[in-house]
């Protein structure tokens, strides 16, 4: 617990935030009886094995381990500690954790980033007023009229002007008594190079100002109103803001998302804009980089497992090279994906603006999957003649031969023996090849299709690392044992006091299992929030994953089988014992003093905790 929160606070907010809620922001959610599954946001997976009991107010993953209450939650998704998690869903559900509760010392250690999305949020207030103002703004009004932006639009996405001159945010940061080191930080001032001042990053740019799926304002864009160069300005990484995490316009289309399980992923601001304006709500953009695995996650956490992504690029070299860049991901990401290239000379903006939302859900219809996509590309890269055949199919052999299910595998070398003019049984027989050869490099691993791509893609992923584990309880039968007492504590209070006076919990061989076992035993048995007290005094993540696995893996329990179960590790324990001083009598008949010494230290510290036990009873 930190000291700086009182209790009454927490408490307040246990009883007013909901779990299914806030997890529903990021992860599509499904009834599965009386607990929701859904996709976990924390690893990748094919099938469903996050799991959030709305009765006990826990989540947790039977794929990776993760687990815990609502503000581990929290604390996992935007990487916040304890009191950063409090206090962002204190904001969220308007509980205002009162000044006057924290001394001076405690004031200071508010985090850094709750200060830095203030000053975003304080930023972002400056450039909505400014482009407000008719006379200082009217270049930008006139070019975002010019766009087609709409005033309800420009509200929705809380779109602002930051004017001409290099000080005028820095001003208006100065009279809100900001702190200049934390505004750079923000990345919304720049030092000098003389090192005797700042000066605004953002100057006479509209600005898109970038929000996670909290609402929290992470980050800025900036667009200039003319031919000047670069472009687009955007706020550089900081501790709230990481481009390779974040998607612009995500903080609104993800209803969208769930509800149709679809998503139109573009490239810039004014295109997720104009899908918007006409209505195509289930639209984001990357910010200036490609597509990563955390971009990945945030789509599936939305979309679930039976979700797609129309990836929706310019049509010119650099829109399609996007595209083919961003496959493997989607693929390791076990996420469908579709591409649809625009016709020559327009982006999502333009066309959707010129044709309108019908015509463009038309062709996003006829999106292309994966592999006719590659075939398309290959064909229009290489052309058909002979030569042209023989790079065609180079690039597709182990795309194709990448693919599990054997018979969409069939479909498509159909699909490209019809394309080329060739002969089936000839691809057929190139692709099997390649599938033993693929085979024999990934000998004993698991391997995703598509993980490596033709020539004609540009660079490839990095593999993730891998996900937490659950708590191992294959070592051996006393670690078990131990593990099945802690699960009849969290789900069977009523043995709590025997467990307390026979010291039962003492006498765990597991460090980690005893000092969970020790966090239960302090609650009060009874207790309404029991649970949700135990996972906030919990400090190790290991410690949250493993109560919030047991508490789900619900058992029948009566007062019998309890005590079978502390009687049968007592009588291990005895016996662990005697085992001992056979192993001591054995040695010393060997002469074997080290062995001896080694054992001896073990008995004193488990004969300690057998008069414990004894005296107990």
């Amino acid at each position: 617990m930190v000291a700086w929160i009182p209790d009454n606070k927490i408490k307040e907010i246990q009883h007013t935030a909901d779990i299914i809620d806030i997890i529903s922001e990021t992860v599509l959610l499904k009834k599965a009886g009386k607990n929701f599954v859904g996709l976990c946001p924390f690893h990748t997976e094919k099938t469903p094995s996050f799991t959030v009991s709305p009765a006990k107010q826990i989540f947790h993953c039977f794929g990776c381990g993760c687990g815990g209450d609502i503000f581990r939650f929290i604390m996992k998704q935007n990487g916040l500690n304890f009191p950063e998690a409090v206090t962002t869903l204190a904001g969220r559900y308007g509980i205002e954790i009162e000044s006057q509760q924290i001394s001076p010392a405690q004031q200071r250690r508010i985090t850094e980033k709750e200060q830095l999305l203030d000053i975003n949020n304080i930023a972002m207030l400056f450039f909505q007023s400014v482009l407000k103002k008719a006379q200082s703004s009217r270049k930008a009004q006139n070019y975002l009229a010019k766009r087609g932006m709409s005033e309800i639009l420009i509200d929705k996405f809380k779109l602002g002007y930051a004017p001409s001159g290099w000080d005028n945010l820095l001003k208006h940061l100065n009279q809100k008594q900001i702190s200049l080191s934390m505004a750079e930080k923000a990345g919304l001032i720049v030092q000098r190079k003389t090192k005797n001042g700042f000066y605004d990053r953002f100057r006479d740019r509209i600005i898109f100002p970038i929000l996670n799926p909290g609402n929290k304002i992470i980050g800025f864009g900036g667009r200039v109103m003319d031919d000047s160069l670069p472009k687009y300005l955007n706020s550089p990484e900081s501790p709230v803001y990481n481009k390779s995490k974040s998607l612009y316009g995500l903080h609104i289309a993800k209803s969208v998302m769930r509800e149709t399980q679809t998503a139109y992923l573009v490239e810039g601001y004014f295109d997720v804009l104009a899908l918007h304006l006409h209505k195509v709500n289930n639209s984001v953009a990357t910010l200036g980089t490609s597509m990563t695995d955390a971009h990945v996650q945030l789509l599936k956490g939305c979309l679930g497992s039976e979700g797609k992504v129309i990836l929706v690029y310019d049509s010119d070299k650099a829109g399609i090279k996007a595209a083919l860049r961003s496959i493997p991901i989607f693929n390791q990401g076990f996420l469908e994906v579709r591409i649809l290239v625009l016709p020559s000379g327009y982006d999502p903006d333009s066309y959707i603006m010129e044709f309108g939302k019908d015509l463009f859900l038309k062709i996003a219809a006829d999106a292309l999957g994966v592999i006719p996509f590659l075939i398309e590309t290959a064909v229009k890269k290489h052309g058909v003649s002979v030569e042209g055949k023989i790079h065609i199919l180079n690039d597709l052999i182990k795309p194709l031969a990448g693919l599990s299910d054997n018979i969409v595998k069939t479909l498509y070398i159909k699909q490209l023996a019809e394309r080329l003019g060739i002969n089936e049984s000839a691809v057929l027989e190139k692709v099997k090849t390649s599938s033993i050869q693929q085979g024999n490099r990934t000998l004993g691993q698991s391997r995703a299709p598509f993980k490596r791509l033709p020539d004609i893609i540009e660079g490839q992923p990095k593999n993730s690392g891998p996900a937490a584990t659950e708590y191992d309880v294959n070592k051996g039968i006393n670690n078990r044992i131990e593990v099945q007492l802690l699960k009849m504590l969290l789900q069977f209070p009523e043995m709590a006091e025997e467990i307390r006076k026979k010291k039962i919990i003492d006498l765990f061989e597991d460090q980690s299992l005893k000092a969970v076992g020790k966090i239960i035993l302090k609650h009060d048995d009874t207790a309404k929030e029991r649970i949700t007290d135990i996972l906030i005094q919990v400090n190790e993540e290991s410690q949250s994953n493993l109560i919030a696995s047991l508490l789900l893996k619900e058992e029948v329990w009566d007062h019998k089988g309890c005590q079978r179960l502390i009687e049968q590790f007592t009588i291990r324990h005895n016996r662990h014992q005697t085992d001992l001083l056979q192993k001591i009598k054995d040695a010393e008949a060997n002469n074997d003093i080290g062995l001896v010494t080694e054992i001896l230290q073990s008995k004193q510290n488990k004969a300690r905790q057998s008069d414990v036990l004894r005296r107990q009873n």
